[in-house]
């Protein structure tokens, strides 16, 4: 086992990440928790990988506890260290792996917010005059796709009764059915979508890409426009999922559609819908 300095095991991890196709918003966050991690260790003389102890993580999360971060946030940090420390087991860093002998702290998940149909018919009307914004609207709510995904839907992508997902940051792709509302939300837009040689569905006045800040930020907008308090863009990706839960719609069905890893992913949501339908595979309109 070699010495490895921890700033430098720390800038081959994020090149890891990239390498194995994690999504920018992990290697963001990964980076900045593990950045985080090396300048406490620093503040304890520590300067090589080897040189840390399970004392050693406790007490910098003591610290963030101390400084204000939840549960939930800290139990984030402990998922990003250990990952850090596979990381350097693999690269044969280390031996011990003291991350894995830190316990999470206790909490528990909030329900996801689920918008009212009072709620998303607000919010479309507040956007009814912005054929892109109020296409974007309709079709985060119609398909339940991601934001991500809905930024990177090229004109290509788009077949008559369907949208195509191509693969995004370790997602496999999909064909995402589009019912009648969405599609004539999509048509009324590219009837004012400019001109320009760009194939993203959904670009700028300028015809460059919309990108996914911009499209979040232009969403809460409408949000308060709405009046709809406590929302957030991926609540609308929600709805969908408990809306054709109570209609009975199959899970099956469902978790292939949203494009979840995982069937248990989409069955958390199911203490959170009462009345749940007789089982189908029919999609309906919100």
């Amino acid at each position: 086992m070699k010495a490895v300095p921890l700033h430098h095991a720390h800038r081959e991890f994020k090149e890891f990440l990239k390498e194995k196709l994690h999504s920018t918003s992990t290697i963001v966050a990964y980076g900045k928790d593990i950045e985080q991690l090396v300048s406490f260790l620093r503040e304890l003389q520590k300067q090589q990988v080897h040189e840390v102890t399970k004392e050693d993580i406790e007490a910098f999360l003591a610290k963030l506890s101390k400084t204000g971060y939840t549960p939930k946030s800290i139990s984030r940090k402990i998922n990003s260290t250990r990952t850090f420390y596979r990381f350097l087991k693999v690269q044969e860093y280390i031996t011990d792996d003291p991350s894995l002998l830190v316990a999470h702290p206790r909490y528990e998940l909030a329900p996801p917010r689920i918008l009212t149909p009072m709620e998303y018919r607000a919010l479309r009307d507040a956007a009814r005059n912005d054929p892109r914004m109020f296409a974007i609207i309709e079709v985060l709510l119609q398909t339940g796709i991601r934001i991500g995904e809905l930024a990177n839907l090229r004109l290509e992508d788009m077949q008559k009764d369907a949208l195509r997902i191509t693969s995004y940051e370790k997602h496999p792709e999909r064909l995402v059915p589009l019912n009648k509302s969405a599609r004539e939300a999509l048509n009324r837009y590219l009837l004012v979508r400019p001109k320009v040689a760009e194939n993203r569905v959904f670009i700028t006045k300028s015809g460059k890409p919309f990108l996914i800040r911009n499209i979040r930020t232009a969403i809460e907008r409408y949000f308060r426009l709405a009046e709809i308090k406590e929302a957030k863009v991926n609540d609308l990706r929600h709805t969908f999922v408990a809306h054709h839960l109570k209609h009975g719609v199959s899970l099956i069905v469902l978790s292939k559609i949203l494009g979840h890893k995982r069937l248990s992913t989409t069955e958390r949501y199911l203490e959170f819908v009462k009345d749940r339908g007789k089982e189908n595979t029919q999609l309906v309109e919100l």
